[in-house]
């Protein structure tokens, strides 16, 4: 009777409803769950952070649901964060940009200390495309048009500021180039962009590889360490002599001032969730990969990063004016 009792209070505890202790009593969760994310529906993370939250739904036996907030570099759900209860039914993706927003923007609140930082999910695999048919061919062919034609190549990125735009602009102040930025909301309008015209090059995340396997699009290089399994042929930024690596890690996380219990409870069904075989390949579908953090690791992650990234925007001179 004892190990029949003990076996049912783990069953019970193992992802149920539990009670946490911030004043409000009820069981979490006991409504439905916003997860915002940072760029417009049908690009590479919602489409990943929708089978996330889908997973997530059915271990919590309430609804996450996907809210797209695009636009402001990626940092919409995180400013969105300084107005909501830290309750749990209201959570955010933070993108990198989220640490670079106080040296460019004048806001009131600190990404460090501002966010409960919950878990770390995944990154993106980033390179860079120009159309098929065009007269760019190589990363040769790009870095010459753009000496030849100063300030005349025109490229998109998924939005100011974002990891694709710093990341561009860091490499063409590398080279001695310069470039014309147009920035896009997210992925999916870059791509109907480029796709039609109106930009020779894109800087994005692997969700041009469906143009690139139809023969519309052309992969110049990729981010990462190493050359992406999907693009054996097409080289590193480091291969091409540039010491540079970009990943842009993300995760998830919630208000200012959440329980600690509470936060560990929604981490723990996420990871959970992400660990599952159909959001790993969906991930893996963009070339991107778990990049696991837990709520003390991110949030030192955090720290570092919003550190770092004073560094790139005080290089590229893109600070705010004092």
């Amino acid at each position: 009777m004892q190990r029949r009792h003990l076996l049912q209070t783990l069953a019970a505890t193992t992802l149920a409803p539990a009670a946490w202790t911030a004043g409000a009593q009820a069981p979490w969760p006991s409504q439905t769950v916003r997860l915002m994310v940072a760029f417009p529906a049908g690009g590479p993370t919602d489409l990943t952070m929708r089978q996330l939250a889908d997973n997530a739904s059915k271990l919590l036996g309430q609804q996450v649901i996907i809210e797209n907030k695009p636009g402001a570099g990626g940092t919409l759900p995180a400013q969105l964060l300084q107005q909501a209860k830290p309750d749990g039914y209201t959570l955010a993706q933070i993108p990198l940009g989220v640490f670079r927003l106080p040296y460019t923007t004048r806001i009131t609140w600190d990404p460090v200390k501002d966010i409960s930082y919950i878990l770390g999910v995944t990154g993106y695999a980033f390179g860079v495309v120009v159309p098929a048919d065009g007269p760019i061919k190589t990363w040769a062919d790009f870095v010459a048009y753009a000496k030849a034609n100063p300030g005349k190549l025109s490229y998109g990125s998924t939005g100011a500021l974002t990891s694709p735009h710093l990341t561009m602009e860091d490499i063409a102040q590398r080279l001695g180039i310069s470039l014309n930025h147009i920035p896009y909301k997210g992925s999916a309008d870059l791509m109907q962009s480029i796709l039609g015209g109106q930009i020779m090059a894109a800087a994005d995340s692997t969700g041009f590889a469906p143009h690139v396997a139809s023969g519309k699009l052309r992969v110049l290089n990729t981010w990462g360490e190493k050359r992406l399994a999907k693009f054996p042929d097409v080289p590193t930024l480091q291969e091409l002599g540039i010491p540079l690596v970009q990943a842009s890690p993300y995760g998830i996380g919630g208000p200012k001032g959440m329980d600690s219990g509470l936060v560990q409870r929604i981490h723990d069904a996420f990871k959970q969730a992400m660990e599952m075989p159909n959001h790993v390949e969906v991930l893996a579908k963009y070339d991107q990969a778990l990049m696991y953090m837990s709520p003390a690791q991110y949030a030192r992650f955090a720290e570092d990063t919003y550190k770092r990234e004073k560094a790139l925007v005080d290089k590229l001179g893109l600070a705010k004016p004092s």
